[in-house]
């Protein structure tokens, strides 16, 4: 039998459960959204190309003469100078050479002597047709060709003493000394293909670099259409990204760019001067360098962060519209200035981007809307989900 308590708690419990019916839980708060207004600036462009160091002179040293090494006079890894005398190669052949050309030097000089003194008697005789025409003609050929020998003679002496002196092997430029290839009692031939050691001038030093055509005639389109202008003055100059990530300290000057376009690579060569007094770029280091191209007068930048791709792989943003309701956009990308992205096609002045709060964020969605630097705490709530 049901007692009067009993039924008392079963309506209880009907008038409770009639009251949740009416009054449902309040709905989700709105997402919050960082966003940047997009505003058409001037963008100065530059682009990063790869590159070599290479030094401004380079000479192999090689031997001009036969012999065998007798003294190595440098430290390797050294800074010679021009003219400074880095090996010594046996010279007592080509002293003994030079001293045989002076012997016929000299007896060449005394014929000449004879031979001028028969020919002006000669031609003394032969007045009073003492003797034939024909002897006198002879002792004068004779006595000119006395005097050839001489000449001759000292040629060959000369020659003599140019070999003695290429026994020293001097630097032909200044700079810094690699390591000897040769070492002391080695044969070394005049002309040989490997040298004995390599110089290199490296207070400055060049940048190869290289640039794909396509960039080059882009650029010059976009100048000729008036969307970009050029960089002035300072598109000359030309800053290095070294291999740690590292900005070169010393700006360089554009020196030129190639008038041909490599067949294999489809690239055109451009040359940059960078001074190098601290010997921190090294020949054949790889680097990048940053040219200023010129000013696209009208440019967007997005941040990073607003910009991502979707499956087909195009760059899209999400936008907010003056509703508050998220739109995705697909745009293009130009390049990347700084910590942005420089659009092309897809924005435009105006539009805000989203670029913080995008974790489970979907277009058709309806925002609260926050600056790029001023997201509410719950937004970071909603990222950790």
């Amino acid at each position: 039998m049901t007692t009067p308590k009993s039924c008392g708690l079963v309506l209880s419990a009907v008038f409770i459960l009639s009251g949740c019916g009416q009054a449902p839980p309040p709905p989700p708060p709105l997402p919050h959204v960082g966003v940047v207004t997009l505003k058409a600036e001037p963008v100065a462009l530059s682009t990063e190309l790869p590159g070599r160091v290479s030094a401004v002179e380079t000479s192999e040293v090689r031997p001009q003469v036969n012999g065998i090494l007798r003294r190595k006079l440098f430290t390797e890894g050294s800074l010679v100078h021009a003219g400074q005398v880095l090996y010594l190669i046996d010279d007592a052949p080509y002293r003994a050479s030079m001293v045989s050309a002076q012997g016929q030097l000299a007896r060449a000089q005394a014929t000449i002597n004879s031979t001028q003194l028969q020919a002006e008697r000669y031609r003394q005789l032969v007045a009073i047709n003492a003797i034939s025409r024909q002897d006198a003609d002879n002792a004068s050929a004779t006595a000119q060709q006395a005097r050839a020998d001489v000449l001759a003679q000292r040629g060959l002496l000369g020659s003599a003493r140019v070999n003695l002196d290429y026994t020293r092997v001097r630097a032909p430029i200044s700079g810094r000394i690699g390591r000897s290839l040769y070492t002391v009692g080695a044969l070394v031939q005049g002309g040989q293909a490997s040298p004995l050691a390599t110089i290199q001038r490296m207070d400055q030093v060049y940048v190869d670099l290289n640039q794909s055509a396509a960039d080059v005639l882009n650029l010059r389109a976009a100048m000729a259409n008036g969307g970009v202008t050029h960089g002035g003055a300072d598109a000359a100059q030309v800053q290095l990204i070294l291999p740690n990530g590292t900005l070169y300290p010393h700006p360089g000057t554009l020196r030129f760019s190639d008038v041909t376009v490599d067949a294999t690579t489809g690239a055109v060569t451009v040359r940059a001067t960078f001074p190098n007094a601290d010997g921190i770029l090294l020949p054949g280091l790889y680097v990048r360098a940053r040219l200023a191209q010129g000013t696209k007068a009208q440019g967007l930048l997005v941040p990073q962060a607003g910009i991502s791709h979707n499956e087909h792989g195009d760059a899209t943003a999400l936008v907010v519209g003056a509703d508050n309701v998220v739109k995705l956009k697909i745009v293009k990308t130009d390049r990347v200035v700084g910590n942005k992205w420089l659009i092309s096609e897809g924005l435009a002045s105006g539009d805000r981007v989203i670029v913080e709060g995008l974790v489970n964020l979907h277009p058709g969605a309806k925002v609260e809307v926050h600056p790029a630097s001023a997201v509410a705490a719950p937004n970071a709530d909603s990222k950790g989900q």
